[in-house]
């Protein structure tokens, strides 16, 4: 079964758990500094709440597709590219404490989605970095590349 992601920065980790926890009925599926996921059943919805800046609005992070497996993410570059759209796929890439393969586009306002499946989990984020966490010059999941030509991002999810 396939269900759409849904990844927000959040400046306030712990009441945002808690407000996800009472609207949709469940307990967080993964919880890390700085991170936490929701796998909800009612609708299909993986939410991942990333750490954000302080006092800040919540704001998109990013979007996807969970898929189960790796062959569905290659039918899913090869569907992409076909329509002409640019991919970067990442295979064997670690990232929100699980290791994934996945395939990134954007969309027409340069949202960042990606197909992705979860081969394991991960004991390090390596994409994110959280309040407090330093940076180890990862790519922050969403954010634009200040090296990459065009309108496009980082590929990170």
């Amino acid at each position: 079964m396939s269900r759409v992601q849904l990844a927000l920065r959040v400046s306030d980790l712990e009441g945002s758990i808690a407000f996800y926890r009472s609207l949709f009925g469940v307990e967080p599926a993964k919880r890390r500094p700085g991170y936490a996921n929701f796998a909800i059943t009612e609708p299909p919805l993986k939410l991942v709440l990333i750490e954000g800046e302080p006092d800040k609005a919540t704001v998109l992070d990013h979007l996807g597709v969970e898929v189960q497996t790796t062959g569905e993410v290659h039918t899913a570059t090869g569907r992409l590219a076909e329509l002409g759209l640019f991919t970067q796929v990442e295979n064997d890439t670690t990232c929100c404490y699980a290791l994934q393969d996945k395939v990134w586009v954007h969309g027409p306002g340069a949202e960042p989605w990606e197909v992705y499946t979860v081969k394991a989990d991960a004991p390090e984020a390596t994409n994110i970095h959280g309040i407090g966490q330093p940076d180890t010059g990862a790519c922050s999941c969403g954010t634009a590349s200040t090296n990459a030509p065009g309108d496009e991002h980082e590929a990170c999810g």
